[in-house]
């Protein structure tokens, strides 16, 4: 929770919002609606048409931006967010740039609705995203090369092809909901790219038919805005709204100290592991993936049945790191191991909850290797990294 002068007071979010829309204000609302997590605060900029030409880019130029950013500071907010997807189709590198000067201005962190879409895919290892736009095609076609550069592969459902701002979020949620159901098959992910789209209750009701994760910008925007407020934290959980905003703070915090191992590790993979089924996760998918570049992803492979692997079974047994610089002794990984992952030596840490293994940590290395103390201490470390994020989540679960 945020305190000021010693007393502690909700999560105020500053938000830069497009002056024709008529959505985001209302969704976001009832999504903190019953909370006592936080406020939003909106000043608007003007936006009222989305196209590929120098009058519709001339809307998105900082300056009115910077204006409104600086007076949304005086409200003491704890973050401001440009809740638009225009860097989608300009570039989220134009986005970066822009919080990079909201902060450098007033000293709040910033993000926008762009950037939270990206994030909200690497939280969830999704490199397969389902786009369902209300643009035109020559922008939605934009949309899906830029996210291409970000390392996205996108799979386009047919774009409802308006380009009135304000006419996005008169689309009927039945229409929303069938282009959603479109952009999915195959995908890792499906995102409604537009915060005046009425795509939250949509995404929400048909994660569990489509078995993926559905992001709505608008909620995508909050999420993101919560966990830039609470940097300790990582944000709180908002249950009944989807699995972003249940979950995705948690595998975000996952992600980090995933990469954290691999980086101080030099391994080729990390993976995380875990039975946690309030979180919809299993131990036969990964929770969490980091990789060395060119290192092919096990994130959706259940080809093995986890549990029973030797290396696993040997886990539960011992509740102590394995630690195996090649694969000549007991206990033997299985031979896919090696064959369809191209794992030559690994290292796993077992992580228990109440006397159980509930998962585990692996590290992964292409080629034989003798595991130094370095490595072996940032297992160590990487491992009550988890633990302690998992003893945070019970405890605010059952607060």
């Amino acid at each position: 929770m945020t305190t000021t002068t010693g007393s502690s007071r909700r999560i105020r979010i500053g938000m830069l919002t497009p002056s024709s829309n008529t959505c985001l204000e209302p969704v976001t609302y009832g999504l903190l609606h019953g909370t006592d997590v936080a406020t939003a605060h909106v000043a608007r900029v003007p936006v009222t048409r989305i196209a590929l030409d120098e009058g519709s880019d001339a809307q998105f130029d900082p300056a009115p931006m910077l204006a409104a950013a600086r007076q949304l500071a005086d409200a003491q907010v704890d973050v401001l967010a440009w809740n638009g997807t225009s860097g989608s189709w300009l570039g989220p590198d134009r986005d970066r740039a822009l919080c990079a000067r909201i902060t450098e201005e007033t000293g709040i962190p910033a993000t926008t609705s762009t950037l939270a879409l990206l994030d909200a895919c690497a939280a969830y290892g999704v490199t397969r995203l389902g786009l369902a736009l209300p643009y035109t095609r020559d922008v939605a076609d934009r949309i899906v090369r830029r996210y291409a550069d970000e390392g996205l592969d996108c799979m386009l459902a047919e774009p409802f092809g308006i380009s009135d701002n304000e006419a996005f979020a008169r689309i009927p949620a039945a229409d929303v909901a069938r282009q959603i159901e479109a952009a999915a098959p195959g995908m890792h992910a499906v995102a409604v790219v537009c915060t005046n789209v009425y795509g939250a209750d949509a995404a929400r009701q048909l994660e569990p038919a489509l078995g993926i994760p559905v992001f709505d910008s608008v909620t995508a925007t909050l999420w993101q805005a919560l966990r830039l407020a609470s940097p300790d934290t990582g944000g709180p959980a908002l249950p009944g709204h989807g699995d972003l905003l249940r979950s995705g703070a948690l595998r975000a915090r996952f992600q980090t100290v995933l990469r954290t191992l691999l980086e101080t590790t030099g391994a080729d993979r990390t993976t995380l592991r875990l039975d946690l089924p309030a979180h919809g996760l299993g131990v036969d998918l990964t929770a969490a993936e980091a990789l060395r570049e060119g290192v092919r992803s096990i994130r959706r492979d259940a080809s093995l049945d986890q549990r029973r692997l030797n290396t696993v079974e040997w886990l539960e047994r011992q509740r102590i790191p394995l630690v195996q610089p090649h694969f000549e002794a007991i206990p033997h990984p299985p031979q896919a191991l090696v064959d369809v992952y191209g794992v030559h030596a690994q290292m796993l840490s077992p992580l228990v909850r109440d006397d159980r293994m509930t998962g585990w940590i692996s590290v992964h290395s292409r080629d034989e290797r003798d595991w130094t103390e370095r490595d072996t201490a940032a297992l160590r470390v990487a491992t009550d990294d988890v633990q302690h994020l998992l003893d945070t989540d019970r405890k605010a679960s059952a607060a």
